[in-house]
């Protein structure tokens, strides 16, 4: 089946894209929306404008549209536009997104594929959070952490690339502060630097820490692929 993939590049949209393409499916294109502010009930904010490295590296096109609210209802009309975008020029079949437990976010993006004859697959839904952390390291997938907004999460974590060791400590954390191990309550979000879907991986050159003593986010300045790995 051809798929669109609605993309963040963090973990969990990167993940399912490979998952998807283990199954045998295509991911014809990577769909990305730039929210207004990090608000958005329905899509992630952070590091968005470094996806085309990402895009590039994984030799998959992205189309893209911006946003000048966070309402969720001109979120959904700027991504059914996409959609009918990617249908015209890809002939998708299907959305591929990297939704776990959110049934505000599944419940929307089906009724937009039922809307426009598309079948939602969802690679992700219903994982056990450790097991899935645990998944993504031993499948190679190296992350970091772009932003945290939860009690037991500090700032040490921002910009952290996530071992297994650290999935232990997330998880001690986790049970101990009740936040989502997997962050899909946006206890924490990610960015992608490397996996097995890319051809090169990438390289932060610049970047700069944001932390208000509860929040805290890590800015890429400036980033590029390498060529020499």
């Amino acid at each position: 089946m051809k798929l669109a993939s609605l993309f963040s590049g963090g973990k969990d949209s990167t993940f399912a894209i490979h998952l998807a393409q283990k199954q045998g499916h295509i991911v014809s294109c990577l769909l990305s929306i730039f929210t207004k502010s990090d608000e958005s009930h329905l899509l992630h904010h952070p590091t968005l404008q470094w996806t085309k490295l990402q895009s590039e590296t994984m030799k998959i096109p992205q189309l893209t549209m911006a946003s000048d609210s966070d309402d969720t209802d001109n979120e959904l009309l700027l991504l059914e536009k996409l959609l009918q975008k990617a249908i015209d020029e890809y002939k998708i079949e299907g959305l591929v997104h990297g939704g776990i437990k959110s049934n505000f976010q599944k419940e929307k993006f089906e009724t937009l594929c039922t809307k426009l004859n598309l079948i939602p697959f969802t690679p992700l839904w219903g994982t056990d959070p450790e097991n899935y952390m645990n998944d993504l390291v031993d499948s190679n997938f190296e992350f970091i952490i772009t932003s945290v907004s939860s009690d037991g999460l500090d700032d040490a974590w921002l910009g952290k690339s996530i071992s297994k060791s650290d999935v232990d400590t997330l998880r001690n954390l986790s049970e101990k502060f009740g936040f989502n191990l997997n962050f899909e309550g946006g206890e924490a979000e990610t960015f992608v630097v490397n996996c097995p879907l890319f051809s090169n991986p990438i390289i932060i050159y610049e970047s700069k820490k944001e932390w208000d003593g509860y929040r805290g986010r890590f800015e890429i300045v400036d980033a590029g692929l390498n060529y020499n790995a």
